[in-house]
Formats: structure tokens, C-alpha cells, sequence
């Protein structure tokens, strides 16, 4: 076990749990992060030696502040910050009226919101350590394309917050996206036929699983020339 410390926020399943499982793998200290999923986060913190759960709403600057406090708190400093927690509906693009105002602030808030309020409240705390933000944006940032409409506007949004805090934080604090396609989680695994036509069209010839964004995660951590930069984790899907 290291001494250094990791915020995921969103990490009671999926994508945030496949990259907090594999740094807790590494040594390093986690801490968990959902909102009103104790059961889920606590089960898997028993799991990760080192590691906490904090039920916190990140889309709130009080509950990233909080979140941040608690885990200073905890353990005493912070070197990663990784703004995973978001939410996604299937909504054809061109139904525009299946899109009421409720769902459209809902996704900014937690997609985009969110990692504003974390890397805000981390600030300080990552300049000490000279420590990075890895935010999860999506495919559906950089092309046309994603679950709906607002849930891609939110992500092309985290890939230009990604740019800007890179430019406003550097040197002391690296800041760089993850973009993944579709990951086979349990949020998408009904999401047919969008499974078959990516098992059948992407260069990689399967569906990505959230191991794949964990592996990426973790080999940012150690490239310390790259910064304000996006990684496409898609099977090759933006070639298509």
C-alpha cells in the first residue's frame, strides 16, 4: 500500500468501480463515491483493502465540497482526482419533445456540473501533491452520436472543460478525458440493437467492458508529459 490517495466519484458499479478496483489492485488508497448507493459502495469498499465510501452528490458544490473534506479527513491529502459519476437515457435524437426540462438539467448537472464542482473543491488539495483530474467523457463528446442529445451536449462539454482546466491548472495539476464508447455495463446492457451493431461493425470486433477504461485510466497516471488531452476508448468506433 502507497500513500497516495484517489477520488472516484461515481464508482458503485460499472466503469468507476472497474477503475477504483484496479488502483486499489496498484496499492492505491480509494475512495468510493456514489449518492444514495451505500449498499452497493460500502459492499465494495469491504472488498478494496484501504478504501472508503462517502455517499455524496457531486452535481451540489456542497457535496463535492463534503466529499473533498471528508476525504482529507480520511487520509490526509489527495493526488487524483477521477470525475466518473454520470447519468444517461436512451432518447432517439430526433423525438426532441421526449427530452423534458427535468432529464435536460438533470445530465447537466451530474455530467457537467459535477466535474466542475469536484475539480474546484480538489484544487488546493491537488497542487499540493502536484497531483491530476482525469474526467470520463464519451464518444458521443466527440462525434454525433450518443444515448440522447442532452447527455452528448453534457460530454462534449466535460472535453472542453478537460481542455481549459489543463490550460488554467498547468504545471501544478494535469488535467486529461477518458472518451469511451459503448461499454458494456449494467447501465447499457439492454441497449439493443446498438450491442449488435458495435459487436459487428468497430474495428475490435467486440464490446468494450469497463476493465478497458480502467486499463487506460491507470496508464495516465504515469504519463507525465500529457495533459488537456482526450483518449478515445472505443473498439475503434470513431472510425466508423
Amino acid at each position: 500500500m502507497n500513500d497516495q490517495v484517489a477520488i472516484v466519484t461515481g464508482s458503485s458499479s460499472g466503469i468507476g468501480k472497474a477503475i477504483a478496483t484496479r488502483l486499489s489492485r496498484e496499492g492505491w488508497r480509494v475512495v468510493l463515491n456514489g449518492y444514495h448507493s451505500q449498499t452497493e459502495g460500502q459492499l465494495l469498499s469491504a472488498e478494496l483493502s484501504g478504501s472508503v465510501y462517502i455517499d455524496a452528490d457531486v452535481s451540489t458544490a456542497d457535496g463535492a465540497n463534503s466529499l473533498v473534506s471528508k476525504t482529507i479527513d480520511e487520509f490526509g491529502r489527495l493526488d487524483v482526482l477521477i470525475n466518473n459519476a454520470g447519468i444517461a437515457r436512451q432518447i432517439p435524437h430526433s423525438d426532441l419533445d421526449a427530452v423534458d426540462d427535468e432529464f435536460w438539467d438533470q445530465v447537466m448537472a451530474v455530467n457537467l456540473k459535477g466535474p466542475w464542482n469536484m475539480s474546484k473543491a480538489a484544487r488546493p488539495h491537488l497542487v499540493a501533491t502536484r497531483g491530476q483530474i482525469i474526467n470520463t467523457a464519451s464518444l458521443a463528446g466527440l462525434k454525433a452520436a450518443g444515448s440522447s442529445i442532452p447527455y452528448a451536449i453534457s460530454k462534449a462539454g466535460v472535453i472542453h472543460l478537460t481542455q481549459l482546466l489543463a490550460k488554467a491548472l498547468g504545471p501544478d495539476i494535469r488535467v486529461n478525458a477518458v472518451a469511451p464508447g459503448y461499454i458494456d455495463t449494467p447501465l447499457t446492457r439492454d441497449w439493443h440493437p446498438l450491442r449488435e451493431f458495435m459487436e459487428e461493425n468497430t474495428p475490435a470486433r467486440r464490446l468494450g467492458v469497463p476493465e478497458d477504461v480502467a486499463e487506460v485510466v491507470h496508464g495516465l497516471l504515469s504519463m507525465r508529459y500529457v495533459t488537456g488531452t482526450t483518449i478515445p476508448i472505443d473498439g475503434g468506433a470513431h472510425l466508423l
